[in-house]
């Protein structure tokens, strides 16, 4: 008997002891997978970042070598493109929702002319500066101020950043295709102008200095 009650006690105090492990394990795993999930977001919002910059980039440094090279000038590049066509991810990413792509080209700031790429949506505040930041620009060569004309763009959209109204593309994600083909040329007889063609796949840039 005295046995069979030890045994009873032993069962009873392993029970109590797996009951608590699996308790702990639990609430490991769910802390684990709460803190991955944190970093998977930042991860997302890191990512959408640098492509927005990379885009800014392809398209200020195809403008500088078509007006680099003058009037009668063609550039075309070629842009890779993973998160800013996944509206889910943007969504995910930057807590926006019904996001769209805003590109827009000019110099709202003191450090020159160039291209301005960011997501919008709602609740969406532009951030020009600092760690939240969610405008990216890019310097080019072109001194001009396009985002002054709503007639420019197509299709068109704007955002405001503090009393300043400023016009430019705006594209839905979903539009936007694997590889953006990027064509700049400089057509004196053309007026100033920003086309998304989404068929295509293809973004179209006339510059016209002085025109």
């Amino acid at each position: 008997m005295m046995q069979k009650a030890r045994r009873g006690q032993i069962s009873l105090e392993f029970m109590l002891i797996f009951g608590i492990m699996l308790i702990l394990l639990l609430y490991s795993v769910n802390n684990i997978t709460f803190r991955e999930g944190s970093t998977s977001i930042e991860t997302l919002r890191i990512q959408v970042s640098l492509e927005e910059k990379n885009l800014a980039n392809a398209i200020s440094n195809t403008i500088s070598q078509v007006y680099a090279q003058g009037p009668g000038a063609k550039s075309t590049t070629y842009v890779k493109l993973t998160y800013l066509r996944d509206a889910g991810m943007l969504e995910k990413a930057l807590n926006l929702e019904s996001p769209k792509i805003f590109i827009t080209y000019g110099n709202y700031s003191s450090d020159g002319n160039g291209t301005y790429v960011t997501v919008t949506g709602t609740g969406f505040t532009p951030v020009l500066t600092g760690g939240n930041k969610n405008v990216f620009w890019s310097r080019s060569m072109y001194q001009a101020v396009p985002y002054g004309n709503s007639s420019v763009w197509s299709p068109s959209g704007s955002i405001t950043v503090g009393t300043i109204t400023l016009y430019g593309l705006e594209i839905d994600p979903t539009n936007l295709p694997p590889t953006l083909k990027i064509v700049v040329e400089w057509n004196p007889e053309q007026p100033e102008s920003w086309t998304f063609d989404s068929a295509k796949g293809e973004l179209r840039i006339n510059i016209n200095p002085g025109g």
